[in-house]
């Protein structure tokens, strides 16, 4: 059973910055695809960042410039460090995971999820 487990979130102002990590468990494949979603209250989950099926970063337009993820050598962990945070940055961060995904930022397409870390930017 893959475990995927989220630390780092917090509350920061905004233009500050703030670092995300994922560890997973428990996965035997290869490889796999490894990304961020969030979540803000009342809206739908939307992808942030990913290593896609390829191995490449993906990143949604709204963060683009601003947050960047990596992924350690043994590729069973990655981080997504965030800097100029916005207070629309707010939201409950996912860590998700999989073994191949055609659409890097649906949530439909990951079977793996870790329990969320709140990220809070205050203006």
């Amino acid at each position: 059973q893959v475990q995927l487990m989220e630390s780092g979130g917090g509350s920061v102002q905004a233009g500050g910055s703030l670092r995300l990590s994922c560890a997973a468990s428990g996965y035997t494949g290869s490889r796999y695809c490894m990304g961020w979603f969030r979540q803000a209250p009342g809206k739908e989950r939307e992808g942030v960042a990913t290593f896609d099926s390829d191995g490449d970063t993906r990143y949604a337009d709204s963060v683009k410039g601003r947050f960047t993820i990596s992924q350690d050598n043994t590729k069973s962990a990655v981080s997504l460090q965030m800097i100029s945070l916005k207070p629309e940055d707010t939201a409950m961060y996912y860590c998700a995971a999989n073994s191949f995904v055609t659409r890097w930022n649906q949530p439909s397409d990951y079977d793996y999820w870790g329990q969320g870390t709140q990220v809070t930017v205050s203006s």
